[in-house]
């Protein structure tokens, strides 16, 4: 069968790329310019735009046009964790401490002696072990309130649990309003679902409530994403006012919301949660990867009851039960203090390492929560972020620019800086290569 003309042009800049003959950074004709020089409609010549996007040979920019991706930076980079070796990661978060290993010695010292290990080794309950449940459900009153242990469900992680409510609530097509700026893990099992992602307009990272009515009046949205309590990945805590006229917009298109609560904790004085606002039309995820680490792979889902059912098939149908151990291990800690300490212990850490940041990028525009070990730093105008990441890869550092964060199709240009892994007496020098980089891109 004879391809389609727009695949066919499509090909020919794909040869062009893959051969060199277009380096990185090159900027492609304008679609219409394309379309006159090619000789074929201006509909045709986007579509072959669109094409090398789908192929990650190409990115769009807002008001600067179409540009030559480097093909060696995987275009899932931020998404996918490849291999970093003799590089700094400043793209996944992993906080750490000096004293997690004692932490976790000492919490499988006192499993094996006060735990069921015979109980451990069998299946479990799909939504996790009663007892447990009770303990989390204790855990989260002070910011959900009173939860009923049968309405939280245990997952393997923050990233199960959001895919757990996507594959069982949500339908292949269903739209899902985000902020433009959003968790890459959302935007993964959202397209492994087929939804469509509706970016709404906001401010830093709080979404603007009036125009999430717009949308919702344009079109048929069937649920809500949101990050209100330390966004990721701009560090943003929503207002109440605006959390109360999101759940008023909920309501009145009968909008599921869902409250993504991964960095929540860092906050110490956060407003009411959306879910103990409208908990009947809210699911609450949250997970402990976070504030002890992020391979203890353990997250719960709070939800009304009317969505229990399902959920349970999901958890079942993916992992069956989260591993006994992992959770008889965290829910020891949740009980002797050793969670809270651990939390106080990421929020201080993190608030040494904003201060560094800053410092270090005086007269740069830098967003982040005051205790996150990430920071976004958006790129002066005229700036690319796809040169600074590669120059960064050259003085070895492995970083990641806006693309898997937006559900926008114009990407703005900025870093995202996960430096909550980076020994802190080594990070004011990976900064300062981060300056240098973007300095030396932008000819200053």
């Amino acid at each position: 069968m004879k391809k389609p003309r727009y695949v066919r042009l499509a090909d020919v800049l794909s040869t062009a790329i893959q051969d060199g003959k277009l380096a990185p950074g090159t900027k492609l004709p304008t679609h219409r310019a394309f379309a006159e020089r090619a000789g074929v409609a201006l509909a045709t010549a986007t579509s072959a735009y669109r094409e090398l996007e789908k192929r990650g040979l190409v990115v769009g920019e807002a008001g600067r046009g179409t540009f030559v991706r480097d093909l060696g930076l995987p275009p899932t980079l931020g998404v996918q964790q490849t291999a970093t070796d003799g590089l700094v990661d400043l793209i996944f978060n992993m906080p750490g401490d000096a004293g997690d290993t004692d932490m976790l010695r000492a919490g499988l010292r006192q499993l094996t002696v006060a735990g069921d290990l015979e109980a451990m080794l069998r299946y479990q309950p799909h939504g996790g072990r009663a007892h447990e449940r009770r303990i989390i459900a204790r855990s989260l009153a002070s910011i959900l309130g009173p939860i009923d242990p049968e309405c939280l469900l245990m997952t393997s992680g923050g990233q199960h649990g959001l895919a757990t409510i996507v594959l069982g609530l949500l339908r292949r097509g269903e739209a899902v309003a985000t902020d433009t700026l959003i968790y890459p893990g959302f935007k993964s099992v959202a397209a492994l679902q087929g939804l469509e992602l509706v970016p709404v307009e906001g401010w830093a990272g709080v979404m603007d409530p009036d125009e999430l009515d717009r949308q919702c009046r344009d079109r048929r949205v069937r649920a809500v994403y949101l990050m209100p309590t330390v966004h990721n990945p701009l560090g943003a805590v929503m207002d109440e006012m605006t959390r109360l006229r999101i759940i008023e917009i909920a309501r009145k298109h009968d909008l599921l919301i869902i409250e993504d609560a991964a960095y929540a904790f860092l906050e110490s004085n956060p407003p009411p949660s959306l879910f103990s606002i409208a908990p009947k039309r809210t699911i609450y995820v949250g997970s402990f990867s976070k504030s002890i680490a992020t391979g203890l792979r353990l997250g719960y889902v709070v939800s009304p009851t009317t969505h229990i059912d399902r959920l349970l098939e999901v958890i079942r149908a993916t992992t069956w039960n989260a591993p006994a151990i992992v959770s008889g291990l965290v829910t020891g800690w949740v009980e002797d203090g050793t969670l809270a300490r651990s939390e106080e212990a990421r929020k201080q850490d993190g608030a040494k390492r904003q201060q560094i940041c800053r410092a270090v990028l005086d007269g740069s525009e830098v967003l982040g929560h005051r205790n996150a070990g990430f920071a976004w730093l958006p790129l002066e105008k005229g700036i690319r972020a796809e040169p600074v990441v590669t120059r960064l890869k050259e003085l070895g550092v492995s970083a990641s620019g806006a693309e898997p964060f937006a559900t926008t199709l114009a990407v703005p240009q900025a870093l995202r800086l996960a430096f909550g892994g980076v020994p802190i007496d080594e990070l004011d020098g990976v900064l300062q290569k981060v300056r240098d980089a973007v300095e030396e891109v932008s000819g200053a």
